[in-house]
């Protein structure tokens, strides 16, 4: 963990910090980084309050809001410090019940909703094509990689997939997405051929000795791949093949499968169905993208662009 909370502090403030740090470390497992953020955000809070006579314990909503305007800070940075302090003096309020928790009425910063990043068609394919087929490794990489930007899984979606999911006559996937709902999805014909590729030259000899493990992608010991494995060797492809580790996540291959589709025609509704979103909304950010891809073309190439 960082280092401890500066000793400008009062004691007793001092002290619920740390408690509160301790707390949620253990409870939650957040990074160092956030802890010490939160950590420098209640310090900071508590310097402020003592100027006013207050403590952390004893803060009260209106200390709160006069804190935030007197501290101007970007959205991102607002939305963090509101993090740390509704978590820390929720977890105060559970420890007395007779304490009221000044941030329950407060008000959430709105945040920017960024545009999904989502790699060139040519990039893709250099990335794709990167794996050694000629290894069961290399087989099941080319495998994921194409089946995930075939059909616009979610990494979750693609490491739980279970060896019964899969329909290889009917080239569709049975798919257990977020809240447990199911949804088909078909395969493309390239995504296909690799799968079945995968399943009868790598996939039995990754389960050697394990029986009939369900999941349909193994690991080199057997078992389910997890979304860390998975994640890295997708940044090993994509700096194999000259793309910045930066630009790159799983995630980013499912934006490129939506705007891809989009930029080929693809109706937002169907769009909205193959990606397993509930609402509609969620979908039309790609259309945002698709026209910042058709600005980029037009100032690129007209003449009077």
């Amino acid at each position: 963990m960082a280092e401890t909370t500066s000793p400008e502090l009062s004691t007793a403030d001092a002290r619920l910090i740390e408690r509160f740090i301790e707390r949620i470390w253990s409870e939650d497992g957040l990074a160092d980084r956030t802890l010490e953020a939160y950590r420098r955000d209640l310090a900071q809070l508590s310097r402020w309050l003592e100027t006013r006579g207050h403590a952390l314990a004893t803060a009260t909503r209106e200390d709160l809001s006069a804190y935030h305007g007197s501290q101007p800070v970007s959205v991102r940075s607002m939305a963090r410090r509101q993090s740390a302090f509704r978590r820390f003096y929720a977890q105060l309020a559970r420890d007395d019940g007779a304490r009221e928790d000044p941030t329950l009425l407060m008000q959430r910063p709105k945040m920017p909703r960024g545009l999904p990043k989502a790699l060139a068609e040519r990039e893709i394919e250099a990335l794709i094509v990167a794996p050694d087929t000629g290894t069961p490794l290399g087989l099941r990489d080319r495998a994921m990689l194409e089946l995930m930007y075939s059909s616009g899984l979610r990494v979750s979606e693609l490491v739980d997939l279970p060896l019964s999911g899969l329909n290889t006559r009917q080239g569709v996937l049975r798919v257990t997405g977020k809240g447990g709902k199911d949804r088909l999805v078909p395969v493309g014909e390239e995504a296909l051929v690799h799968v079945e590729r995968y399943l009868a030259e790598a996939r039995p000899g990754l389960a050697q000795g394990h029986g009939q493990p369900p999941a349909l992608f193994l690991s080199r010991r057997g078992s389910a791949m997890s979304r860390q494995q998975f994640w890295t060797l997708v940044k090993g492809y994509a700096l194999q093949v000259g793309i910045p580790g930066k630009r790159v996540s799983p995630h980013v291959l499912r934006h490129s499968f939506a705007t891809h589709l989009l930029n080929h025609g693809a109706d937002l509704r169907a769009l909205q169905m193959l990606l397993g979103h509930s609402a509609l909304s969620t979908t039309q950010i790609y259309t945002l993208v698709a026209k910042e891809g058709l600005k980029r073309l037009h100032a690129q190439h007209h003449p009077r662009g």
